[in-house]
């Protein structure tokens, strides 16, 4: 199966498929950054909403996921079912949340000694939170979460662990005020880091997306000296 990222992207460390409920999964490790103390973190990153272009080579997905390793974690992308060389089709969340289950299974086999991190933008912040009060993640980064569109956030589990939500007070199509009032409701609330001037793509506002990410989860990391 070709891996190969389409032009302009940086290819990956590590290019792989995994065998997964509808087929081969896509997916692309990277280890933490040059010069980074490496730290025993694995982050799993899920791409927003495929019937509208998203892919783990979204810009938002691999910004995040730099961010995290500049921080010292080792980076898991992948593309779920029907995007991508991923087998499959679309599912509306149901069949995604179980290839990203497929692709936790994996990273905690590969890495039995790292902590599991999720993140996702968009819809993948959706799964990804679907997803995450039963894999149990010692951190959940939540960016742009589609509430208020298809899909129903009021009856998932609340995540057993830290939690940020990042959210552009432009976006052009999630609800940021619609987001912030979720966010209101949730008991004990996530951190709400909200972006001004800042739209869903995060046009022009990349570094700032990478500086928020990394400023939000520092507190969270662990101790290099002790692991």
């Amino acid at each position: 199966m070709n891996t190969t990222p389409p032009p302009g992207v940086a290819p990956a460390d590590h290019a792989f498929t995994i065998d997964g409920p509808a087929g081969p999964i896509e997916a692309a490790c990277d280890d933490p950054e040059p010069g980074v103390t490496a730290l025993p973190i694995v982050a799993v990153v899920c791409h927003p909403l495929p019937t509208e272009g998203g892919t783990m080579h979204n810009k938002v997905v691999t910004m995040t996921a730099r961010a995290l390793r500049e921080c010292g974690a080792t980076t898991i992308r992948f593309n779920f079912r029907g995007t991508g060389q991923s087998d499959g089709t679309f599912d509306e969340g149901r069949g995604e949340a179980d290839d990203l289950r497929t692709v936790v299974a994996w990273a905690r086999a590969k890495y039995p000694s790292h902590t599991l991190w999720l993140a996702g933008f968009s819809f993948g912040a959706y799964v990804s939170y679907k997803c995450a009060h039963a894999l149990q993640p010692g951190l959940l980064l939540s960016i742009a979460p589609p509430v208020g569109r298809s899909w129903d956030f009021a009856q998932i589990p609340h995540p057993n662990c830290p939690w940020i939500v990042i959210q552009g007070e432009d976006d052009e199509i999630v609800d940021a005020q619609a987001v912030q009032a979720w966010v209101a409701t949730l008991k004990p609330a996530p951190e709400f880091v909200s972006m001004p001037e800042t739209s869903h793509f995060f046009h022009r506002k990349l570094m700032d997306l990478r500086g928020a990410i990394k400023s939000a989860v520092r507190p969270w990391l662990p101790d290099p000296a002790t692991g």
